[in-house]
């Protein structure tokens, strides 16, 4: 049984998940998710490893694996993105990603205010003086104040929550409606992961943030709402608040044990 609140109104939810099921090599791996999030909500995907979270948030962004078969819709702001390329879907539907590792994401050979500048270009058609001053502004905005260093340097040459948070003023570049952050504290020092947690909170007063996490105690330091996952579907749907003092599915109720225990169970054979 699904345990869910009412929902919001489809033509004002910045995401509707409706009916997703993935499956590859045969195997359903995601079956039947479905869930809405309004405009500036922050939700929180929770699952143990294999609950399925990742690939839901693979078949928002169009980055699920090849061979990978979908059925049902993902709808960003009203637009269905189901079978747009990743490309398409950050133009047409403006989301935007922030992944759990930001080496990956940038490239190593190039200058961080050249990697900045492409979606102040692409998708705002800044130029000159203007891409310059809200380049910089992106990187005050994420609290990286030391803005022509950072411009200089190759992604190397800084830290990791730095090339983090340089990640998070390249999705807030595109001035996107939805952020989804798949994991994106899982590698940092407690430190750091509570200052890009705050990053996070900040970055999304303008948009909405789909947060995919196995820890609860970071999601609840950030969202308002939870969707728990488990074995590919939703399982309990509820605010963040009253999941953790009365989660009213078993899984929930077991995640929210092991992260007082400090671990979190995995399903043997499942992926993320």
């Amino acid at each position: 049984m699904i345990i869910s609140p009412a929902t919001c109104a489809e033509r004002h939810a910045a995401l509707v998940v409706d009916d997703l099921t993935v499956s590859l090599g045969g195997r359903e791996l995601v079956r039947g998710v479905r869930f809405e999030m309004a405009a500036t909500e922050r939700v929180a995907l929770i699952g143990a490893s294999g609950s399925g979270k990742s690939l839901t948030a693979a078949a928002v962004l169009g980055t699920l694996p090849i061979g990978a078969e979908v059925r049902g819709s993902v709808r960003v702001a009203g637009t269905d993105v189901s079978r747009l390329p990743p490309a398409r879907r950050s133009t047409a539907a403006r989301v935007a990603a922030v992944g759990q590792d930001p080496a990956a994401a940038l490239n190593p050979l190039v200058p961080v205010g050249a990697q900045l500048a492409l979606p102040l270009r692409n998708h705002r058609g800044l130029r000159g003086a203007e891409l310059a001053r809200q380049r910089a502004q992106l990187l005050s905005a994420v609290g990286l104040d030391d803005t022509e260093r950072v411009l200089r340097s190759s992604p190397g040459e800084l830290s990791g929550g730095q090339r983090q948070r340089v990640c998070i003023a390249m999705a807030l570049a595109s001035r996107a409606g939805l952020l989804v952050a798949d994991e994106p504290t899982t590698a940092l020092d407690l430190v750091t992961q509570a200052q890009v947690v705050a990053v996070l909170r900040e970055a999304s007063r303008d948009a909405a943030l789909l947060f995919i996490t196995h820890d609860l105690a970071v999601a609840a330091s950030l969202c308002d709402r939870a969707v728990v996952l488990h074995a590919g579907a939703v399982v309990e749907d509820a605010p963040i608040t009253r999941l953790l003092t009365a989660p009213q599915h078993e899984q929930s109720a077991a995640l929210v044990a092991a992260a007082r225990a400090g671990a979190l169970p995995t399903r043997a054979g499942a992926a993320s």
